[in-house]
């Protein structure tokens, strides 16, 4: 009896470390995801065992992997897989309404008028399911903020959501009231909803670089390099916070100014140790080759598109870009 007890044990060794070998399939799959190697989160992916990688989790993380890279049909289609398998998941809900309005963004006045009903029922079902889940409620609150009446848009509803993010998350509130008011052209009162958001918040980099992104839309260069100088001191203290770099380099992008600040602050992110999705490290080396080219230094910029496609070798941008 002893002897058969042993045999079976054996036996079942080798399933159980199978299984969880694949498990950590997934694990690895979003570290690589997280890190910006889009090609090596996908090549995990799709190496998965045939049930795992037709799970609802594997197709949530390929979804996102495909939202990182911009392809947004293939990130919806994935999205979409992993609600249908597993329609319970609040998570899975915010990324597909997440894919459903960047398509929405980019599609014909009739199509967008269909998908940006689908992304608002995304984001209700999202926090239906998890009333707690603060980034859904963010962009369900943004979007409620921005959109029109017609697909389900408004500002009492925006409030609303912004009266449940004080419960959960306070910065994100005082962050969604300022989106409302400059949405409503009260810049008075966003400004100081910014500022608000920055004194609750326990990472204040976020709130910081979210203040510099409001000045630059008001062309208010003196305070926009506050803002950001206040950005780079507040990561200087909060090591976790270092995206913020990354967020104030893109600020720095889209108002065309200071390359060299935009410049320091994408080769502190990509040093640093808190890399994200949200965060793109190939999306990083792609704004430091563009900024390189335009300083003249052609050899600099080869190696950032390099690095860039290095990490997501289907990243559209980086492949545009010029030797």
């Amino acid at each position: 009896m002893r002897r058969l007890t042993f045999i079976l044990l054996a036996a079942t060794v080798p399933l159980f470390a199978g299984a969880q070998s694949a498990k950590n399939g997934l694990v690895d799959a979003n570290a690589a995801l997280q890190a910006g190697e889009a090609d090596k989160a996908l090549e995990v992916l799709w190496s998965l065992p045939k049930a795992l990688a037709g799970s609802a989790e594997a197709h949530n993380l390929r979804c996102r992997v495909f939202f990182a890279l911009e392809q947004w049909d293939a990130a919806s289609t994935e999205c979409e897989q992993a609600v249908n398998l597993d329609g319970q998941n609040s998570d899975h809900h915010l990324w597909l309404g997440r894919a459903l309005g960047e398509k929405a963004d980019r599609a014909s006045f009739v199509s967008a008028y269909a998908l940006a009903k689908r992304t608002r029922a995304e984001f209700e079902q999202a926090v239906q399911l998890n009333p707690r889940n603060a980034e859904a409620l963010a962009d369900l609150g943004e979007f409620y903020s921005s959109a029109p009446s017609v697909v389900g848009g408004g500002v009492p509803k925006a409030q609303a959501v912004a009266a449940q993010l004080d419960k959960i998350d306070p910065a994100r509130a005082h962050e969604l009231r300022g989106r409302i008011a400059a949405g409503s052209r009260d810049y008075e009162t966003a400004e100081n909803e910014f500022k608000q958001a920055i004194a609750v918040s326990t990472h204040p980099a976020f709130q910081w670089s979210t203040l510099a992104s409001f000045y630059r839309r008001r062309e208010r260069w003196n305070e926009m390099d506050w803002a950001l100088k206040n950005t780079m001191e507040a990561v200087g203290r909060d090591k976790h916070s270092g995206v913020a770099l990354y967020n104030g380099a893109s600020v720095l992008v889209k108002a065309k100014r200071d390359p060299d600040l935009a410049t320091k602050m994408l080769e502190g992110y990509l040093a640093g140790p808190t890399k994200t999705e949200e965060a793109p490290a190939f999306v990083a080396h792609m704004w430091l080759a563009r900024l390189k080219a335009e300083t003249g230094d052609t050899a600099s910029a080869q190696r950032e598109r390099a690095a860039a496609l290095a990490l997501a070798n289907e990243y559209k941008p980086a492949r545009e870009l010029k030797n």
